[in-house]
């Protein structure tokens, strides 16, 4: 079995060989499964605790009767309500399978061996995996603060640079760049380096000098916007969002996007969830009150934390995050270490219900408590 392991790894393109996958929240099934509980919470994916609203609800199940014809491929509908919203035109849009398929968009219509890409440390863990996939360099800037630094990024930019990927804000961390800062950044980029600003979690900060960057895109020709429907519309089962750029970019994106890459019924949702602003206002008011709730209770138990704009916090446990982790798994508590990044001692935890919270907080108490005993004992 291993010689054919290595054989087929001996078959593969070199930069996919050495490839190490996106590893996903684990599933409430999984956990309940595992540990043989029940009545489990999951705050480990930057989901929206109240799911969708019902006007995506209703477009969705609408859907149900046109099952066996395929989705329209352009998405036009989609495209031209999305337009509208960021007043554009539909030629500047371009539809993903989640905000991440446009991540990888960008990385196979831009990249190519003997290219190279610059990210930031702690940056979302799909860039260097698209930027690999690619067969390109990634170049990795040293964070400041735990966020992006443009200084930083931008001594790493060379001839052969040609994706800069900035998350504004960043996940796992929740930091973000101001509108001065970025703008700077941007300008100040070759007009050969695409720069993609990732916005998943637009719609959550509340920051007064925080940039909606798709306003930028008639000064940029080289910006990529990505946004999605997975957060604050409560559509992440339906895996849909969209880049927004200047029409030469796009049209290029759409020569390698899969054919039907949006299913009739996301699209048909994600159009009705961009209408419902009350959803989002019920979502962004949702979050703020009990982000309040999870950082007072943290700040009880004296433990620090990465200042977050995003729906979720990344708590320093002073400890190794693993062995916490795995006990708040035993208590039904499914959270996200975040070791991966570099950050061994942090646990992200994402904002659930305010019921969901409390039980993640008395739960963390009690794990705290039990791991001071032990190494007392």
């Amino acid at each position: 079995m291993t010689n054919t392991h290595n054989h087929h790894l001996n078959l593969a393109a070199p930069h996919v060989a050495g490839l190490t996958p996106y590893v996903p929240g684990k599933p409430v099934s999984e956990l309940e499964r595992e540990l043989g509980i029940g009545d489990s919470v999951k705050l480990a994916s930057n989901e929206n605790p109240l799911g969708c609203g019902e006007a995506a609800r209703a477009a969705y199940l609408a859907c149900a009767a046109d099952l066996g014809r395929y989705p329209d491929g352009g998405a036009f509908s989609l495209r031209r309500a999305i337009a509208k919203h960021h007043g554009l035109d539909s030629a500047w849009i371009t539809v993903g399978n989640g905000s991440n398929d446009v991540l990888d968009l960008v990385a196979r219509t831009f990249l190519h061996p003997g290219t190279e890409s610059v990210l930031s440390e702690y940056a979302f863990a799909v860039y260097p995996i698209a930027v690999q996939a690619a067969g390109a360099a990634a170049r990795v800037a040293p964070a400041r603060d735990f966020g992006h630094d443009p200084d930083a990024m931008a001594a790493l930019v060379s001839e052969r640079t040609r994706v800069v990927w900035i998350a504004n804000p960043n996940n796992p961390t929740g930091t973000w760049l101001g509108a001065e800062p970025l703008r700077a950044f941007i300008g100040a980029l070759p007009e050969q380096v695409m720069v993609v600003v990732d916005e998943a979690y637009f719609e959550y900060v509340g920051a007064p000098d925080y940039p909606d960057t798709s306003r930028w895109l008639a000064d940029f020709p080289n910006l990529i916007v990505t946004r999605t429907f997975a957060k604050v519309h409560g559509l992440a089962a339906l895996r849909v969002g969209y880049g927004l750029s200047h029409p030469q970019v796009a049209e290029l994106m759409n020569r390698v996007r899969h054919p039907f890459n949006v299913n009739a019924s996301a699209q048909a949702a994600a159009e009705a969830a961009l209408g419902d602003r009350a959803h989002v206002q019920r979502s962004v008011a949702h979050n703020r009150a009990e982000m309040a709730r999870v950082t007072a209770g943290l700040a009880r138990l004296g433990l620090d934390w990465i200042p977050s704009v995003c729906n979720f916090v990344t708590v320093d446990l002073g400890r190794p995050a693993g062995p916490v982790d795995q006990a708040l798994l035993r208590e039904g508590i499914i959270c996200r270490p975040v070791g991966n990044y570099g950050l061994p001692n942090h646990l992200r935890i994402s904002i659930g219900l305010a019921g969901e919270n409390q039980r993640m907080l008395w739960a963390l108490e009690r794990v705290l408590a039990e791991s001071k005993a032990e190494a007392r004992a």
